[in-house]
């Protein structure tokens, strides 16, 4: 099922519970990166692959929705490698590759516990928790 209209904004009933959280461009890039690869390779894990790829070169996950990343960029190892054979770690939409201080400011926004004393890493998968916490909430 496409994900945008004729006009090319994005449907809202078919856009994943945290981009109908998101902003219009959030919605319209995943949208249109879907609807382009379903049409190359047809519905289904593929094409989300790929539009959930193209958000996170220009948004990041916060909580259960989707904000602007100051500059756009691969998020992660994963992303970096990138094609059909990408390898390494994915980090579930966390800007693995944003400032320490960028992470912090992320974490104390989602109330996480600790993250004065933690690493980088640590702050990246403490965030991923807390990102996976947030969208189940909301979802109940």
């Amino acid at each position: 099922m496409p994900k945008t209209t004729k006009s090319g904004k994005a449907r809202r009933d078919e856009l994943p519970s945290t981009l109908q959280k998101s902003d219009a461009k959030a919605q319209r890039t995943f949208a249109k990166a879907h609807d382009a690869a379903a049409e190359e390779y047809g519905e289904g894990e593929r094409a989300h692959r790929v539009a959930y790829a193209a958000l996170k070169h220009s948004y990041e996950k916060v909580g259960d929705h989707w904000e602007a990343k100051d500059a756009p960029g691969p998020s992660d190892d994963r992303a970096r490698s990138g094609g059909p054979n990408a390898r390494g770690e994915t980090a579930e939409g966390v800007d693995a590759n944003a400032t320490k201080k960028h992470l912090m400011e992320i974490a104390r926004r989602l109330d996480v516990a600790g993250r004065s004393t933690m690493s980088k890493d640590e702050l990246v998968e403490a965030i991923k928790k807390a990102n996976r916490r947030e969208t189940r909430s909301a979802r109940s």
